[in-house]
């Protein structure tokens, strides 16, 4: 019988090289890196690159979209479409509840009609309503590990093979610069470093309505779900999407860390990889807890992208979301 899993945490650290995931915008012809404030394990504020978890969020849902497609899992019109908007554009859905209609009762029906809002979690703003899906999958932010990571800008131009008739026609005044027809000057950033990654997954809540506390769909129907959403993780750091990948793909050179899995309802330890202890705190914690529930967790530790792989595959294969209620 397949080990049942509670929650699983995953704490690491990616070395991300050249890339330019995520930026705040621009100001001229100068992007603006993303760059956020944090206290370091010495007690002192560092001013480091980042990558907000809801880029990563959004490339695990974009993975889990298409994997659910492919394996025909239920899909709402909105999520079959990759719509923002997911459930709420779905108009079947919206019609078959009214403002009168048990919460409960709603969320069963959300439950039953789409795997995506289930496991990425939505707010149901239809019907005079304000009622809210928890998501089961949580990212931090992807924060750069202070001393060990930077930032540089980097010069471009466009090129032009014939840049110099453009320029004679802008001096006759018959082209007009704003056409950016022209051999044009910009500023890219990219950065480079050692990044804390910090990821939990409520693998007992897939499926799991929290006001009625039950399960409307089967434990089979879960354990798929359950299966889908592991796989949209590792792709997720197979395959980190973002900003200017056309040109400035991540080179993701290692990533190390600890994937921790409880086994009873105990929270799975998350100890953010800035702390470069962190693995050794994992472990503290875990012996302590599993002295009040024996084997509730177990740690795998993973030294690179492959090991990361394996030990996601595995749990994939040899273990099912717990259930909450009683058979």
């Amino acid at each position: 019988m397949a080990e049942q899993v509670y929650s699983v945490s995953i704490c690491g650290r990616a070395i991300l090289d050249l890339h330019s995931l995520n930026n705040e915008g621009g100001e001229g012809n100068q992007i603006t890196t993303r760059m956020v404030n944090i206290i370091g394990e010495d007690n002192r504020l560092h001013q480091v690159n980042a990558i907000s978890g809801d880029m990563f969020k959004h490339i695990q849902a974009e993975h889990l979209q298409r994997i659910a497609k492919q394996n025909s899992l239920a899909l709402c019109r909105g999520c079959q479409e990759f719509n923002a908007n997911r459930i709420l554009a779905d108009t079947s859905f919206i019609e078959s509840f009214k403002k009168a209609t048990p919460d409960r009762e709603v969320i069963d029906m959300l439950l039953k009609h789409c795997s995506q809002d289930d496991m990425e979690g939505i707010l149901i703003t239809a019907q005079n309503k304000a009622l809210g899906r928890k998501s089961t999958v949580e990212f931090g932010w992807v924060a750069g590990v202070p001393e060990l990571v930077t930032t540089d800008s980097y010069f471009h131009v466009k090129y032009v093979a014939d840049s110099g008739s453009l320029r004679d026609k802008e001096k006759e005044g018959k082209e007009k610069d704003a056409s950016n027809l022209g051999q044009n000057i910009f500023h890219r950033p990219a950065s480079s470093g050692v990044y804390a990654v910090v990821v939990n997954l409520e693998a007992a809540r897939i499926g799991y309505n929290d006001i009625s506390q039950t399960y409307p769909i089967s434990q089979q129907e879960r354990t798929i779900r359950y299966q889908a959403l592991l796989e949209s993780l590792l792709y997720t750091f197979l395959q980190p999407n973002g900003a200017m990948r056309n040109t400035q793909h991540p080179h993701l050179v290692n990533f190390e860390g600890a994937v921790v899995i409880s086994h009873k309802p105990v929270p799975a330890p998350t100890v953010s990889p800035i702390n470069k202890n962190y693995r050794d705190q994992i472990q503290s914690i875990s012996t302590t807890l599993n002295g009040l529930r024996e084997d509730a967790i177990e740690v795998k530790p993973f030294e690179s992208l492959a090991g990361f792989a394996e030990e996601l595959s595995l749990l994939s294969r040899k273990t099912q979301p717990l259930s909450l209620t009683r058979s």
